[in-house]
């Protein structure tokens, strides 16, 4: 069988590291990757990482504006699949790069696979809420991480070729820590970090980096904190705080977007995370790291209620209380599966 997956985002990356590695020992796949994130930072580092196949496919899309980089990503991808003539097409996620993917395979009659179906913030404000539930409704298999997740696509009537799998993020990430033997340390020397005595701080969602306000409150709470907090930054939010010309604390340490390994190298010593990452939020829960969400609601709910993330939002004082009083509980159930959920996926893919 031949399978085109589509890619285009980070998280997007580090979920086909761990399906294209199983996928591959089965079936011919296309990875195609649509440029959306299109630096070495963004996007070559992590492909260096991760050890994912090259892609086949660059589209070399780039920035601009959702109607602009999914309309010129539908038609790219759309020429890619007519070529390519694959049986299914695998998307991932809630990106642009999934909306343009589902799009394009159903309009060709070709059966769409979403990896990670089901999510839900229920707040139509964000992108990422509008790319997911139009893949799910255009998706021919849904592959779910979580029971909440087939809960939330029976309320909305889908409830054929559903399956609850888990998350493959937890494949990647058990792999990926068989192979980081000395990494943490390396890396916190580098940084003069010492273990659980800084926090990591990332952003990067529209929701935050293009409301002023809340931006604005979430800098805020940053420089009122006492530790040291590490801030790997997203391309979009240095644009963001540049433009708005906020002032950042000495003890916040700005650095680069890092790769896959050094990202769960910091994260995994720190003592809290803050994050709006989805992804950054289920990393935290399965390193036993407490998390600090700035959003206002979450996808993933179940961390929320095993008690190690707490959802802030942009509140300036809400943040600041949350670092300084946050004691999880002492248990930590098993979430989102057991480490096997690629061999699951290509199972189901038949």
């Amino acid at each position: 069988m031949k399978i085109a997956s589509i890619v285009g985002a980070r998280p997007q990356f580090i979920k086909a590291a761990a399906l294209s590695r199983e996928l591959r020992k089965w079936h011919k796949e296309v990875l195609v990757h649509t440029g959306q994130h299109y630096d070495y930072a963004m996007s070559g580092a992590f492909f260096d990482g991760l050890e994912i196949p090259p892609p086949e496919v660059n589209l070399g899309v780039g920035s601009g504006s959702h109607g602009v980089q999914t309309g010129f990503m539908l038609k790219a991808i759309e020429e890619v699949l007519v070529s390519q003539k694959p049986d299914r097409v695998v998307v991932y996620g809630d990106t642009n790069s999934t909306l343009a993917g589902a799009l394009a395979a159903a309009k060709l009659l070709i059966p769409v696979v979403h990896v990670e179906a089901g999510l839900r913030s229920f707040n139509r404000r964000m992108p990422e809420e509008i790319n997911r539930v139009v893949a799910d409704h255009l998706s021919e298999l849904l592959l779910c991480p979580s029971s909440t997740a087939v809960a939330n696509l029976a309320s909305e009537g889908i409830v054929r070729d559903v399956h609850l799998v888990g998350d493959v993020m937890l494949d990647v990430l058990n792999w990926a820590r068989q192979r980081m033997d000395g990494e943490p340390a390396r890396l916190l020397n580098e940084l003069d970090l010492k273990a659980r005595r800084y926090l990591v701080a990332t952003l990067h969602r529209s929701e935050n980096t293009d409301d002023w306000g809340r931006l604005n409150n979430i800098l805020r709470a940053l420089n009122a904190l006492d530790e040291t907090v590490v801030f790997p930054i997203h391309p979009r939010t240095r644009k963001a705080i540049t433009g708005a010309n906020c002032q950042v604390a000495p003890h916040i340490q700005l650095v680069e977007p890092l790769g896959y390994f050094d990202m769960v190298a910091l994260a995994g010593s720190a003592r809290l995370i803050l994050t709006d990452s989805g992804g950054l939020q289920k990393e935290a829960y399965w390193l036993g790291v407490p998390c600090i969400t700035l959003r206002d609601e979450t996808e993933w709910v179940e961390t929320v209620k095993a008690g190690w993330n707490i959802l802030a939002g942009a509140d300036r004082e809400r943040i600041v209380q949350t670092v300084r009083s946050f004691a999880p509980p002492n248990a930590r159930p098993a979430l989102y599966g057991d480490g096997s959920v690629s061999a699951r996926c290509v199972e189901l893919l038949g």
